[in-house]
């Protein structure tokens, strides 16, 4: 369904929006206004049509030239990183004011790549491997990192990752831009290596006023060094753990993962194998599970938690969190058209309509939740009351709701006299927040 224009002004007042990119120095000197120019670009994509198309529309004559779409695209000097920031905070915070404070909030890693084969001149193209195909592709790794209650998923941040090596590199960056601006320090990001970025995205992402309890990423970016690093600066880490050359300390015996797996006792009746709390070869202590493979049904999978509190069928809930950022790279990619609705040239461009895209996910994300959870109806009762409270209070007014029908089928004085005793036996067995509630009942027999 294509949102009206009305709707979208709504809810780009509802998010300040056009606040946001002021404080991110998203600004034009002359002509429309950068919040016109944003809405125009936002709301393209629910048109059916790319630009080209709709300029060439009936509704072209009354749309700004294609000069204003790219400058603004273009320019080097918008903080979108911030304005992306602002915004995503700006929505979880509204998603967690929704939910009990005893609600686990994670931090979710991942990467996906943006192919570009048919480029060959765009800014800092290069050879990237992608895990998909097992192959490699000419294009940007997209580093992404992600916020989620379990519900509901916001993009935080992203690092468009081109090629460390020199030799994967296709073309390199341009040199006439300054080295002050937001862009040149965007391209100098894009040859860091993959691991570096992924501790630069959580320290800005923890400087902004994000918070989350643990940090969730799969067998590629679940090593030791990463881990220490996260854990140095207070966050536990859960992650898949694949066979490497890691050794862990158990029975005074340095072993492998399937090592390991093979002397612990098991528990087949079970989708949860076995589990056991060891140390790194680092002198780390993780805990690790081992689980059933869906797909494979004789095989098992490990999950790693610096969280020895945790019990294992809750290392697992927890890590099924993770899904949700993959779901996010099917939505973005299929529908919300990342990487294919502009192909400029321009390394500018490339995360400037990024950041597009993902805000046109958080905006979907903040209007499924303020439709689609109920919870929200009730805001006022559920600053007081929490999750597991709710269910007591709903079933209550159902069982309150079908006396007092019962109650006006009544024929005579008598009857009614007899559903008012039923009730103050009903009241009776409440609880004591529930009975606050109501005045005092009684009935003469």
């Amino acid at each position: 369904m294509v949102p009206s224009l009305t709707s979208l002004v709504f809810l780009f007042h509802s998010l300040k929006l056009g606040k946001l990119l002021r404080e991110a120095g998203i600004q034009k000197s002359f002509g429309l206004s950068a919040l016109v120019v944003f809405q125009l670009l936002f709301s393209l994509v629910f048109e059916g049509k790319n630009w080209f198309r709709l300029l060439e529309s009936s509704r072209g004559s009354s749309l700004p030239g294609k000069d204003v779409v790219y400058r603004f695209l273009n320019h080097p000097g918008f903080a979108w990183r911030a304005f992306l920031h602002s915004l995503s905070l700006t929505v979880v915070r509204h998603f967690t004011s929704l939910t009990s404070v005893k609600r686990v909030k994670v931090f979710i890693i991942d990467d996906s790549t943006l192919q570009r084969n048919r480029s060959k001149k765009v800014e800092l193209l290069a050879k990237v491997f992608d895990h998909t195909t097992g192959r490699f592709a000419k294009g940007y790794t997209m580093l992404t990192l992600g916020w989620s209650d379990g519900f509901g998923f916001a993009p935080v941040d992203f690092v468009m990752l081109s090629s460390a090596n020199i030799v994967n590199r296709l073309t390199e960056m341009t040199t006439t831009i300054t080295k002050r601006c937001h862009g040149y320090k965007r391209r100098i990001e894009a040859l860091t290596r993959k691991p570096d970025a992924v501790v630069g995205l959580i320290q800005r992402a923890l400087r902004s006023g994000f918070r989350a309890d643990y940090v969730l990423m799969d067998s590629w970016f679940t090593q030791m060094p990463l881990i220490r690093q996260l854990s140095a600066k207070g966050l536990d880490t859960i992650g898949m753990v694949k066979e490497m050359k890691q050794r862990y300390i158990c029975q005074g015996q340095r072993l492998t993962l399937s090592e390991l797996y093979r002397i612990l006792p098991k528990n087949k009746k079970s989708s949860i194998w076995s589990s056991v709390i060891t140390q790194t070869s680092c002198g780390m202590s993780v805990k690790l599970v081992f689980v059933q493979n869906r797909n494979k049904r004789r095989e098992w999978l490990a999950i790693l938690s610096t969280d020895l509190t945790l019990e294992p069928s809750e290392i697992v809930r927890i890590y099924g969190v993770r899904w949700s950022i993959e779901t996010f790279f099917k939505v973005t990619k299929s529908y919300l058209k990342l990487g294919t609705e502009f192909q400029g040239r321009s390394f500018d461009m490339l995360i400037s309509h990024t950041t597009i895209v993902f805000s046109r996910y958080l905006v979907m994300e903040f209007e499924r939740r303020q439709a689609g959870d109920t919870r929200t109806l009730g805001g006022l009762f559920f600053l007081y009351a929490d999750e597991v409270r709710d269910l007591d209070y709903q079933t209550a007014l159902q069982q309150l709701m079908s006396l007092f029908l019962d109650m006006a089928e009544a024929k005579n004085k008598r009857s009614k006299q007899t559903v008012l005793c039923q009730l103050q036996e009903w009241m009776a067995d409440l609880h004591l927040y529930i009975k606050g509630l109501f005045g005092n009942l009684s009935c003469e027999s």
